[in-house]
Parts: C-alpha cells; sequence; structure tokens
C-alpha cells in the first residue's frame, strides 16, 4: 500500500476533534472557523445515510465547501453501508483521513489500501456490540481504530462505560505489537468523562454536543484534552 502523500504533523496527545454533527448547520462557517480558534487540531465529519444509522446527516458537497475555509484535518467517519463506493467522492472533497465501519464492510483490508492509494489516512470503527478481536486481521494496516462509545446514529447520548476496556485492549495490542495506529473514542464524551476516556489510553477526543454547546470552547477544549 502506497504511503498516504501529505503527512499530519506530529500534535501533542490527545488531539480534539470536534464534531460538526453538533453543529447549528446554518452556521457552518463559524462553527469551522470555532474549531480552529479553540486549540481543537481535527474536525469530525459524521456521515449518516439512514440506513446503516436511523440518521442522515450530511454528504461530500458539504466537505468540498468547508475544505476551504479551515487548514484542520478532516476525518470522514462514514457510517455508511458500502463504504467502498464512497472512498473516492470523500478523499477528492478534502477529507485527509476516511474512518469506515468493519461492520459495513466485506473487504475491509481492500477498502483500507483504496483509501491509502487515495493519499489518505485509512480508520476503521466498530460498534458497542463488535469486540477488539474482530480487528485482529486489520490492525497492522489502520493508522486509526475509532471506538464507537455510544450506539451509532444520535449525538447527546451517554457514555458506555465497557466501552472503554476496548479503548484499554486497544492500546496493549498496539504497544505488544508495536503498530502505530491512534485509538479515537466516539461518544458521550464531555466534561464529566473525558479523563476517564484519556486514562483508557485514548489518542482523539471526538466531542460533539460539550464543544458546541459550551460558551467559551477555547477552555471546553483544554478541558476535554486535560491541559
Amino acid at each position: 500500500m502506497k504511503s498516504p502523500v501529505n503527512e499530519p504533523p506530529n500534535w501533542a496527545l490527545p488531539i480534539l476533534a470536534p464534531s460538526l454533527l453538533a453543529a447549528d448547520f446554518t452556521k457552518l462557517t463559524e462553527a469551522v472557523a470555532q474549531i480552529d480558534s479553540s486549540g481543537a487540531e481535527w474536525t469530525h465529519l459524521d456521515i449518516m445515510d439512514g440506513s446503516f444509522v436511523p440518521e442522515i446527516s450530511f454528504g461530500a458537497k458539504m466537505v468540498a465547501d468547508l475544505r476551504p475555509l479551515t487548514r484542520s484535518f478532516f476525518d470522514a467517519h462514514l457510517m455508511i453501508i458500502h463504504p467502498e463506493n464512497m472512498i473516492e467522492r470523500f478523499a477528492r472533497s478534502g477529507a485527509d483521513s476516511i474512518t469506515f465501519h468493519l461492520e459495513a464492510a466485506v473487504h475491509a483490508h481492500r477498502i483500507i489500501c483504496a483509501v491509502k492509494d487515495l493519499g489518505k489516512k485509512a480508520g476503521i470503527s466498530i460498534v458497542p456490540s463488535t469486540p477488539v478481536p474482530a480487528l485482529k486481521e486489520i490492525l497492522p494496516f489502520v493508522d486509526q481504530v475509532l471506538v464507537m462509545t455510544v450506539n451509532p446514529g444520535y449525538g447527546g447520548q451517554k457514555l458506555i462505560p465497557q466501552c472503554l476496556e476496548k479503548i484499554r485492549e486497544l492500546a496493549r495490542i498496539r504497544e505488544e505489537k508495536n503498530y502505530s495506529f491512534l485509538i479515537s473514542a466516539d461518544g458521550g464524551i464531555n466534561s464529566s468523562t473525558a479523563s476517564s476516556v484519556r486514562e483508557a489510553g485514548v489518542d482523539v477526543l471526538v466531542a460533539g454536543e460539550a464543544f458546541f454547546k459550551a460558551a467559551d470552547k477555547t477552555a471546553m477544549a483544554a478541558l476535554l484534552k486535560g491541559r
């Protein structure tokens, strides 16, 4: 597999990735500016098709329209069936990383290869009911593993504490095997839960409502990252 063309900077961990799903869709220009000014490093783009998950969010055109407005690292989280059909579209829209669900893919390794051949980082995600061992054959090849800490499809849910053990398990495997993937967590991350997620060993914190509902987004970003 080809290496990504553009390597991202060496961010200090943990990384914060505010989810645009929680933003006011009539003020997305303002939302990406708030992400930039807060000190958050990534922008999380929840792509939902109404089939793999109950809701529909937005598509590649919105990603392309937002791309010139920010230098933020765009992680497109494809919560869709047949993700292989949309890889090229989101790569060309300006996503820096494309994360898809193991549960939605038959040929996950082939999709990872396709993402990397397009010069993008490749991520794999699992829902709360999928165990970490299901990822065994894929872990040597991915740049990111996204652990859903809620059942995907809606914002504002409470974090499922048992999912933190998946983060610990992934951290152990990474150390034992000398892998280099980042561990991300998405769902229910806020000022009350962020510390336990960080302690479990997460590298990337995805936060939606906790970030966009905060009056002081810079302070909230620092709090979520534990700085």
